[in-house]
């Protein structure tokens, strides 16, 4: 299985980060996923996941910094066009994002269960996105945490696919 996201100049497009311009940004936060190909996605996938994560988030905040949890995306989508994850163009079930629960208290689904642009507030960041294979609908719902999605993926990964996504300070 292979994915992949358009780059520019080796970096996330800034319409995706926290240099958006204003329609791209929700209480300025970067809410306009990017887009994502797929490829060679098992013939006996039922649905895809994915989880949009910054390791480099560690230094500064103590924890693996979680942009973007979604599951249940069918498996037969080529592309997952830009701004899926606010638009709803495609079905998808979705995930808490690390804005969620009470540290930062967060009110608007539309922030925290959705896609989070990176904002890397010292340097360079490499985000990963991972996209696994399904061999069934997973049994979430809406607000699901990370640790969920893991616990649901036990037993049912198919295939995976990760990229390197740099973003600039």
């Amino acid at each position: 299985m292979k994915i992949q996201v358009p780059l520019s100049n080796g970096y996330l497009p800034d319409a995706y980060t926290k240099h958006a311009s204003a329609n791209y940004q929700l209480h300025h936060h970067p809410i306009t996923s990017f887009p994502i190909t797929f490829e060679d996605v098992p013939k006996t996938a039922v649905s895809l996941a994915l989880v949009l994560l910054d390791d480099d988030a560690i230094p500064v905040c103590g924890f693996t910094y979680i942009h973007w949890v979604a599951a249940n995306l069918p498996a037969t989508l080529t592309e997952l066009p830009e701004n899926a994850s606010q638009s709803d163009k495609v079905a998808m079930t979705h995930g808490n994002n690390s804005l969620a629960g009470n540290l930062v208290q967060e009110t608007d689904p539309r922030l925290f269960q959705h896609y989070l642009g990176p904002m890397p507030p010292d340097k360079e960041h490499q985000y990963q996105l991972t996209v696994y294979a399904v061999d069934q609908k997973l049994p979430l719902t809406d607000g699901f945490w990370l640790n969920q999605l893991y616990q649901q993926l036990e037993g049912h990964v198919l295939a995976s696919a990760s990229i390197k996504l740099p973003v600039k300070n």
